[in-house]
């Protein structure tokens, strides 16, 4: 008799700002997507694995930043090889629905366009981390700078301080919105744009019906992966 291997697991990755709602969202699309009977697993970058935690809690910190962009993005592509190789791939493999706070477009947008790293070096280090693990559906979501931060506040804690990121100036989350769309631009058989500023119950439809559209209905469950 021929074995049965489960087909493989999806890819989404949220992207965005600083708070426009990925956490909520992706809560609310874990829940969408078990309802179905799918296993879904939950992450974040920097992060997922002990060894990438480790890393966040320098980058997020502060710690790195003295180094310059490219330091940055070194440690978030090393943080990301240990994640792919010991969750990603794995819960992928065995059929997994992965959904990720963040991923390669964070760097490209934070470190790559907005920190100045070279285009080809950056495309150099992103091929070498991330392998075959490239999304099958990125979602980024779309929010005022200002309202971004102002939400971000208020979800700190009192005694809690802004990180690493969030405590850039505001013209630094201006260019960081504009390099999100462009890469939208850029990859539109992967990316969608999802506006944030709309009631939270508002968004988690409006992404399931991406996810109804791109991975349910039979005449389209095939799709160009693309990085």
């Amino acid at each position: 008799m021929t074995p049965s291997f489960p087909e493989r697991g999806r890819f989404i990755t949220f992207e965005g700002g600083e708070g426009v709602g990925k956490s909520t969202q992706i809560a609310l699309l874990s829940a969408y997507l078990q309802r179905r009977g799918l296993e879904v697993v939950v992450t974040r970058e920097p992060g997922g694995t002990p060894k990438a935690e480790t890393l966040r809690r320098a980058l997020l910190s502060g710690l790195v930043k003295s180094f310059g962009p490219l330091a940055e993005t070194a440690l978030f592509a090393a943080a990301r090889i240990d994640h792919i190789e010991k969750l990603i791939a794995p819960a992928l493999r065995r059929g997994a629905w992965v959904l990720c706070d963040r991923f390669m477009d964070s760097t490209r947008a934070y470190q790559g366009e907005n920190g100045g790293v070279n285009p080809q070096l950056m495309h150099w280090i992103e091929a070498a981390s991330i392998g075959e693990a490239i999304p099958d559906l990125t979602l980024i979501l779309d929010l005022d700078p200002h309202e971004g931060l102002l939400r971000a506040h208020r979800r700190r804690q009192t005694n809690e301080a802004p990180d690493r990121f969030e405590a850039e100036a505001l013209s630094f989350h201006l260019a960081l919105r504009r390099a999100f769309h462009d890469i939208a631009r850029e990859h539109p058989q992967r990316c969608r744009v999802v506006d944030a500023t709309a009631p939270v119950a508002d968004v988690a439809r409006i992404i399931q019906n991406y996810i109804d559209d791109r991975f349910f209905n039979d005449d389209k469950n095939f799709i160009n992966r693309e990085a």
